[in-house]
């Protein structure tokens, strides 16, 4: 159905009005002490690896977005690379960073393929021009022995060195502990390898989310998810207060990406309402 005129121009000024909030939002927070800036993940958008994900995103008013390289590594094809940069280019949204989710078929934790794959996903990386890639570790792929965790140490130890050099992180994302993560950051002997923290996985593991955000500090987490999924955020059990005063505690300043469901089947009503609820908790965390 097409939409009426009086529907075209209330949708443009919602947009409009999106964009506007968030860079408002960007320098209110930025003078109040809370450094990071809020992205989404394209797969919580329903477009994985798509670069229409990054005008919906504009469009809800995140400040960026984090792009799947796909399971297929299709983000290896040069005219998708190009596709999400005129994309970046035409709505003014920078890409934050990249997702490495052909390592939910191939893990890093014992199969070969995986190692190759986090090889190749550092010149895609440099070639749009993130400086972060997430390491996912679910499912079967997830980290449960010592012996597992020493394997994937040692694998990004002889990958590392590359990351480096072309001036990227590779971020370790999974249900073990802030602890268990830094040991595999000291076993790959290389500042490369950081924590991808996600608030969501690692309540529902069962740890002390604001102990080891403050444990681990800025310099040992290159990025966050904030998630309380199935839930709305705020409607869970994470305490999100408390987790935006630990960032700004740490001086926390890269991105923070919802990772959020849409339990009403809206994505883009549900997103705007969880940006929003992160966005007032840092306002007032600035206030206290």
């Amino acid at each position: 159905m097409k939409n009426s005129r009086r529907e075209f121009i209330y949708t443009g000024a919602a947009a409009l009005g999106a964009a506007f909030a968030g860079r408002v939002w960007a320098a209110e927070a930025a003078a109040k002490g809370v450094k990071f800036r809020i992205g989404v993940t394209d797969w919580n958008l329903r477009l994985t690896a798509k670069p229409e994900s990054v005008a919906l995103a504009k469009k809800i008013g995140f400040d960026g977005v984090q792009i799947s390289i796909g399971r297929q590594m299709q983000l290896k094809d040069p005219a998708l690379q190009q596709a999400f940069h005129d994309a970046s280019k035409r709505e003014q949204l920078p890409l934050a960073s990249v997702c490495l989710d052909i390592l939910h078929v191939n893990g890093l934790k014992s199969d070969p393929l995986g190692q190759r794959w986090v090889a190749e996903s550092i010149p895609i990386a440099k070639a749009m021009g993130v400086g972060v890639i997430l390491l996912p570790f679910f499912g079967k792929w997830a980290l449960t022995t010592q012996a597992e965790m020493d394997y994937v140490g040692d694998a990004l130890r002889e990958i590392a060195p590359e990351a480096e050099k072309t001036g990227v992180i590779l971020g370790l994302e999974n249900t073990i502990s802030a602890r268990d993560n830094a040991r595999i950051m000291q076993r790959s002997k290389s500042r490369a390898v950081l924590t991808y923290y996600d608030v969501g996985n690692s309540t529902i593991a069962g740890f002390d989310i604001i102990e080891e955000i403050g444990w681990l500090g800025r310099d040992r987490i290159c990025e966050v998810h904030l998630k309380d999924n199935p839930n709305m955020l705020g409607a869970g059990k994470i305490n999100f207060r408390a987790v935006i005063d630990a960032l700004a505690a740490i001086g926390y300043e890269q991105w923070a990406h919802l990772e959020t469901d849409s339990p009403s089947g809206s994505v883009e009503r549900d997103m705007a309402t969880n940006l929003k609820f992160i966005r007032d908790m840092a306002a007032d965390a600035g206030e206290r």
